[in-house]
C-alpha cells in the first residue's frame, strides 16, 4: 500500500491539471478563494447550530435551524472537497509527509465521526428535547464540533508557512 501511495503522489503532481494549477497566475489564488469560500459555508453554518445547541438563540427551533443551516454546509463541503483536491495536487509529495497537513487530515476524520455519530444518534431524539434543554451529549457534540473546524482552520494556514 505504501508503495502505491507513494507513487500516486509524485503521478498527481506532475498531472495536466496540477501542472497548470502551479502554471497559472490565477488560478491556485482562484481555488484558494472557492476553498475560503468552502469553509466560510461550513464552518459558518455548524457554528451557529452549535451555539443553539449550546443555549445561544432558544427561541429559534433546533429542528428549523438544521433544516435551513444543514443544505449551507454541504453546499460549503461541494467547493471544499474538489479544490481542496486540487490545491493538495500541486504539492502532493511534500504535503502528504506534513505532520501538519497528516493532523488536518486525522481532524477532518474526527470532525466528521462527530457530525455522523450527531446526526445519526444524537439529533434524531431532538423532537423530544426541542422545548427543554440541550442534552449534554448534544453539547458535547458542538463543543467537540468548533474546536475540531478551529483546529482545522488553524492547520491550513499553518500549512502555508
Amino acid at each position: 500500500m505504501g508503495g502505491t501511495v507513494s507513487g500516486l503522489l509524485p503521478w498527481l503532481e506532475d498531472s495536466a491539471v496540477a501542472t497548470a494549477i502551479r502554471q497559472s497566475s490565477w488560478l491556485y489564488p482562484f481555488l484558494e478563494i472557492i476553498h475560503i469560500v468552502g469553509i466560510v459555508l461550513l464552518v459558518g453554518a455548524a457554528f451557529l447550530f452549535d451555539l443553539r445547541l449550546l443555549g445561544r438563540s432558544r427561541h429559534l427551533s433546533v429542528k428549523d435551524l438544521a433544516r435551513h443551516l444543514l443544505p449551507w454546509s454541504q453546499r460549503g463541503l461541494y467547493l471544499l472537497v474538489p479544490s481542496g483536491l486540487l490545491l493538495f495536487s500541486t504539492n502532493a509529495a511534500a504535503l502528504a509527509a506534513d505532520p501538519v497537513f497528516q493532523m488536518k487530515l486525522i481532524l477532518l476524520v474526527v470532525g466528521g465521526l462527530n457530525a455522523g455519530v450527531f446526526h445519526r444518534y444524537i439529533y434524531q431524539t431532538a423532537g423530544v428535547w426541542l422545548h427543554g434543554p440541550t442534552p449534554g451529549a448534544a453539547k458535547a457534540a458542538a463543543v467537540c464540533s468548533m474546536v475540531v473546524w478551529l483546529a482545522v482552520i488553524a492547520c491550513g494556514r499553518l500549512l502555508a508557512y
